[in-house]
């Protein structure tokens, strides 16, 4: 948001009006019995104006930006459950596909590459490295991206890849373990590069 804003892009938020998988104690990294609901978390967490999912009018926007997180992983897709068995909500399933077939750009970083993945069969896309070390402790994914028949390119946390022909712009993020700035800066070039595009 704060790179988007910079450069003068209107934003508005979507998220599904759905019940989370599960709640976590963040403090305890466990989870808890509360429930929630993930537009009112949205809604919180963006400090904003956050739309049901459902009213998004593709028309009415030049790109989508998914940010990663475990949320996509368990309330946007079942991949925190299922790994490379999981399928992807159909309500952001539909929405990846249009904005695809509207030849409009996407940003996806961390996690929510994997839903490019899904949506557009054969797509390229970065998730980070496919060599599993400290600094890439979730490597495991990418390799699943190239098994799923995605082209998987190593890229690090400061980098993007575009995938120029389905006007998909991906970074890894949390999918690396480094210094949050420069997280925040890759983000900086996905986001640029997605304005590009637009």
């Amino acid at each position: 948001m704060v790179h988007l804003s910079r450069a003068g892009a209107k934003i508005q938020m979507f998220a599904p009006d759905a019940e989370m998988m599960h709640v976590v104690n963040h403090c305890e990294g466990k989870p808890c019995t509360d429930t929630r609901n993930v537009l009112q978390e949205s809604a919180r967490i963006a400090r904003g104006d956050v739309t049901d999912l459902v009213k998004l009018d593709v028309g009415a926007f030049d790109a989508l930006i998914i940010p990663g997180g475990f949320g996509v992983a368990k309330n946007l897709s079942d991949w925190a459950t299922k790994g490379k068995d999981y399928s992807i909500d159909p309500e952001i399933d539909k929405v990846i596909k249009a904005f695809h077939r509207a030849k409009k750009p996407m940003g996806m970083c961390c996690i929510s590459p994997v839903l490019a993945a899904k949506a557009i069969p054969g797509c390229e896309l970065t998730v980070g490295h496919d060599s599993e070390c400290e600094k890439w402790p979730y490597a495991q994914v990418a390799k699943t991206m190239a098994e799923l028949g995605c082209k998987h390119l190593n890229k690090n946390v400061s980098e993007v890849h575009v995938d120029s022909k389905n006007k998909l712009v991906t970074t890894s993020a949390f999918m690396c373990n480094t210094a949050i700035h420069e997280i925040f800066d890759g983000l900086g070039v996905m986001v640029k590069e997605v304005l590009k595009l637009a």
